[in-house]
């Protein structure tokens, strides 16, 4: 009562405040019942976007409970729908509420650090800490920024202490030179040695470096390089000489993909269920000079168009990116004056987006298996949601079992049935069954039989039912264990059929009544797991049906000899493997094993009979 009383009031505080939104463009906050946000959102017509949350049931359990938790919602009224965008971005950032997508930092991938000292130090780190210093990264490919990182090394003494130094410090004479000024990887700021200017001139010239601006200051290199010839000052043109060929031979590492002379920004998007994966390369005087994949934890029903948005205005704002140029997959609407969108079809452009479509995909696989890596069982209730969602199951296939018949023009007939529990072999349930109530080559009547009679048993012993039958073949295979299961034994369960090609591979999977063919990619975990299931009942029944067919051609040859008994019979097997092997071994052998008499009794029954293997 107390509960329903509470609820009344709450719906009663919002509807008054619904009554009052505007119909303009802004952003709108969601409060929870403790005043703490828990949603931000933007909308071109404020009333008529809030409105949509509460004039409707939501078919997302997610965007329920959120609407659930709302006990106040404020608003900012904006000029347009781009600022509306722009002031959103900023209040997630500020508020990181519960229920908004949120950007999961790249922790575990290295960025180069700059300080903010009077000498600032250059160096590798993973905690980032903005009033300290500026970052460049982060670095997927840990070669890249090590790569940086030895450059800076060659170019310039730059200090590597880790004590704090300060103006005054200097000129008071606190600090003492180190070891790294003996070793000449220093050249002793700290007790003036080298001036602040000259200093801070190489930590410039490195942060021009990681912002990829290598073709301006190699120009100003060379020029001046040619002002010291003309000086005749050539040592010290050498020197420059030496760090140009230094940032050249770093520049030419970098491959060079666009004949575009500014900066572009580069993004591509992939999603699963719970993560969007978005990639982002920066290029730089045609070469990539930031290439990075990052994630976003879902909450609600993001669209795509949204998810890639909120990567572009998150990406660019964190490298402070000023390209003006966007090259992306799809069209979006963005909040960014003079920049242009381009949607590729061809040329080095389209070139530049199947890279990053690449890395994100490749991203987005290293990722899933770090995760079932981590976790093997995660692999397998993916999988069995995969099975469910194709092909619309009301549980998870934690079950699944597979039938295939073999014989040779009916003769010995068998069947297997295999048994996978979480997408794995149960190799304890498999079933093998000599087909007795059909004559001659009938697989349909053969597959019934089996049918029948494995699952009235497991009914009449409780035992339980699958949740997924699987027929290795069509549409008729399918036809006729659902003529047992469902209509002769009033059972429910999922029937599916594997088909094969003309090559004898596994080729499309089918369900429903009548049967479709459900598509899926053959190079995807599911199609593998399937085809893996195929292949282990034809691999099981195939290698019932010769041992059945071993021992029949054993007894017919070797049991109607007289004065050859069942050890004598073992002990040849056990020697000679098969009765070919047998009626091909010279008489000296022979009685090498069993003796001389037996040997010729052997020898007399096998010439009169018909051997075949």
């Amino acid at each position: 009562m107390k509960q329903a009383t509470e609820d009344s009031t709450r719906m009663m505080h919002l509807r008054s405040i619904l009554d009052r939104l505007p119909e303009a463009p802004g952003s709108y906050q969601y409060f929870d019942k403790e005043g703490t946000v828990i949603y931000v959102g933007k909308a071109k017509n404020l009333r008529r976007r809030v409105a949509s949350y509460f004039n409707r049931e939501h078919d997302s359990l997610k965007t329920a409970i959120l609407v659930s938790k709302i006990f106040d919602i404020h608003y900012t009224v904006v000029k347009t729908e781009a600022e509306a965008l722009l002031l959103e971005n900023q209040l997630i950032k500020q508020f990181q509420p519960r229920y908004n997508v949120l950007l999961k930092d790249g922790k575990s991938y290295p960025s180069i650090a700059v300080t903010k000292e009077y000498l600032p130090r250059i160096f590798k780190t993973r905690h980032i800490d903005r009033k300290g210093a500026i970052y460049f990264g982060p670095y997927s490919h840990i070669p890249t920024l090590i790569g940086l990182l030895e450059l800076f090394k060659n170019l310039y003494p730059i200090r590597r202490c880790h004590q704090p130094m300060t103006k005054e410090g200097i000129e008071s004479g606190r600090y003492k030179l180190c070891l790294e000024y003996h070793m000449k990887n220093c050249l002793g700021p700290c007790v003036g040695l080298q001036s602040h200017e000259q200093y801070m001139e190489y930590i410039n010239t490195a942060i021009r470096i990681l912002k990829g601006d290598t073709a301006s200051l190699r120009k100003e290199m060379v020029a001046q390089m040619q002002e010291l010839a003309s000086q005749m000052k050539f040592e010290e043109a050498q020197v420059v000489k030496r760090r140009y060929d230094l940032i050249t031979a770093h520049q030419e590492k970098s491959q060079v993909i666009t004949s575009a002379n500014h900066n572009i920004d580069v993004f591509s998007i992939d999603n699963d269920e719970h993560i969007a994966y978005i990639n982002y390369l920066h290029v730089v005087e045609g070469a990539i000079n930031q290439a990075f994949t990052f994630e976003y934890k879902k909450k609600l029903d993001e669209s795509t168009e949204e998810l890639l948005v909120r990567g572009i205005m998150d990406m660019r704002d964190r490298w402070g990116s000023q390209a003006r140029e966007i090259v992306l997959p799809f069209p979006v609407e963005l909040p960014l004056n003079d920049v242009e969108i381009t949607v590729p079809m061809r040329g080095d452009k389209r070139q530049l987006l199947a890279l990053s479509e690449l890395n994100v995909k490749q991203y987005k696989v290293d990722r899933l298996k770090q995760q079932e890596k981590l976790n093997p069982e995660q692999k397998a209730v993916r999988l069995m949601k995969e099975i469910q969602d194709y092909l619309h199951l009301p549980t998870l296939p934690y079950q699944i079992e597979c039938f295939d018949n073999s014989n040779i023009s009916g003769t010995d007939a068998v069947a297997g049935c295999v048994v996978f529990k979480k997408c794995k072999p149960s190799k304890a349930d498999y079933r093998k069954y000599n087909i007795k109530t059909v004559v001659g080559p009938d697989d349909y009547a053969s597959m019934q039989e089996v049918v029948r009679r494995r699952y009235s048993r497991m009914v009449a012993e409780g035992t339980p039912l699958p949740d997924l039958i699987l027929t290795d073949g069509g549409a008729g295979q399918m036809s006729v264990v659902r003529a047992v299961v469902e209509g002769e034994l009033g059972l429910s369960i999922p029937i599916a059929g594997l088909a094969k090609d003309n090559r004898h591979r596994t080729h499309e999977l089918l369900y429903g009544n009548p049967p479709m063919t459900i598509g899926m990619k053959q190079d995807s975990a599911l199609f593998h797991l399937l085809t893996r299931i195929q292949d282990e009942v034809h691999r099981y029944a195939i290698t019932f049906h010769r041992d059945k067919r071993s021992k029949s051609q054993l007894r017919s040859a070797l049991d109607s000899i007289h004065g050859i008994g069942p050890k004598t019979k073992e002990v040849l097997l056990k020697h000679f493997k098969s009765v070919k092997r047998i009626k091909a071994a010279d008489a000296n052998e022979i009685e090498a094993v069993i003796g001389k008499a037996k040997a010729k009794v052997l020898i007399d029954g096998l010439t009169t009979e018909t051997i075949t293997d």
